[in-house]
């Protein structure tokens, strides 16, 4: 999503697309209660990748190209999109089934709903594949298709990827904020920017960062469990205030 955003502040939780999938969490509530909960993360996928490509087209009509507005730019639509949730979520009497379904919570990961999980593993090898395509993307459309690259095609398997991940995540566990955003740049220091290269150690920081939060939530007001999403949420906000100090200091 960075990558092909040309931003390192932008991610599911600020480019609106966890926001689509919240909503979509709701249409399920609404219209199809009874669904599998396979059928239910393809509606969900749905939203979010609707979401997703509503961001980019947004994000390619716009002018102002700064660091910190296009992220910005993001949490407006998601805030946009989470408002009409809210409001439709109101108007059936479903706030607390939301609010509920959407609080990170490894609680809820039970037989019958983590196996959705798995599909995630051929979804990295499919982004690994496609890493230097993701990264010659993310040097702009022009310089892209002047080297031979299907732009638009690397556009939508790279947003496809995004949503459906994050469609998982909603799913199975719940709304977790910044992770996909502070663990990327922050390996991105070390790293680079080259893709290929920090996928794979993206996604295990990922992981480690995730056990840290959980363990101290379960730690703190022991024996009871603070939530995931709230670990996670106020962690990463503070770690993504001082990415953004760090940009604009650049």
């Amino acid at each position: 999503m960075q990558q092909i955003s040309r931003n390192h502040f932008v991610s599911p939780t600020t480019a609106g697309t966890i926001d689509a999938a919240r909503f979509g969490v709701l249409v399920t509530l609404i219209l199809f209660p009874h669904l599998s909960s396979f059928a239910k993360l393809l509606v969900v996928f749905f939203f979010a990748l609707v979401g997703s490509f509503l961001f980019m087209g947004i994000l390619q009509r716009i002018k102002v190209k700064s660091v910190v507005f296009i992220p910005l730019l993001g949490l407006m639509l998601g805030n946009v999109i989470g408002s009409i949730t809210t409001f439709l979520a109101y108007r059936y009497d479903l706030v607390q089934n939301v609010s509920t379904w959407l609080m990170g919570n490894f609680a809820m990961i039970t037989q019958g709903r983590y196996e959705l999980l798995y599909l995630s593993i051929p979804l990295l090898i499919v982004a690994f594949l496609y890493a230097n395509k993701f990264t010659i993307a993310g040097m702009g459309e022009e310089f892209a298709i002047g080297l031979g690259l299907n732009y638009k095609q690397v556009v939508a398997v790279g947003l496809a990827i995004v949503s459906l991940l994050s469609a998982l995540v909603v799913i199975t566990v719940g709304r977790i904020p910044f992770l996909g955003l502070i663990i990327p740049n922050i390996v991105a220091i070390y790293r680079g920017d080259n893709l290929r290269n920090s996928i794979l150690t993206t996604a295990l920081a990922g992981a480690v960062f995730l056990l840290g939060a959980d363990i101290l939530g379960r730690v703190i007001i022991a024996p009871y469990e603070i939530p995931i999403g709230l670990t996670v949420g106020v962690s990463g906000s503070l770690i993504f205030l001082y990415l953004l100090l760090r940009g604009e200091r650049k």
